[in-house]
């Protein structure tokens, strides 16, 4: 089986660092991989936060996470503070795509890379909707 592979983007729109907490861990004493979509998680609220956005409103619509690939590149320990830098691709008629870099703040070292596709939906209706338009202009794509 073919490993995943991601591609890191030239330039990112956001970056924020975020702690490794005690409950990130794993029984090996490094972030847990379900770990790293939590902090994908808080990552993608800040940015769109950034932006005055929120899951739920994001220009009018919602969000619907489709898919997550992760890429792991090395451990992050208990107290490593995690750059996450954010770049928004593969924008369609009703989803795009959120490329998460992890680094690790101090020693620079790549801990991931992580995409994650995020369906436009209108939680009222229950049913995917258009891209925003704006966004387009927000974000420069």
């Amino acid at each position: 089986m073919a490993r995943v592979k991601i591609k890191v983007p030239e330039s990112f729109l956001f970056e924020t660092d975020i702690p490794v907490r005690v409950t990130d861990l794993n029984y090996g004493g490094h972030l847990g991989n379900d770990a790293v979509l939590s902090i994908v998680h808080e990552a993608r609220v800040r940015f769109l936060a950034h932006y005055q956005f929120s899951e739920l409103d994001v220009a009018g619509v919602g969000l619907i996470m489709a898919d997550a690939s992760i890429q792991y590149k090395a451990e992050a320990f208990y107290g490593d503070q995690i750059t996450a830098k954010i770049a928004v691709s593969e924008v369609g008629t009703k989803s795009f795509e959120l490329m998460y870099w992890f680094i690790n703040k101090e020693n620079k070292k790549e801990i991931a890379r992580i995409t994650t596709n995020l369906v436009c939906f209108d939680y009222k209706n229950r049913q995917i909707v258009a891209f925003p338009e704006e966004l387009k202009n927000r974000w420069n794509l």
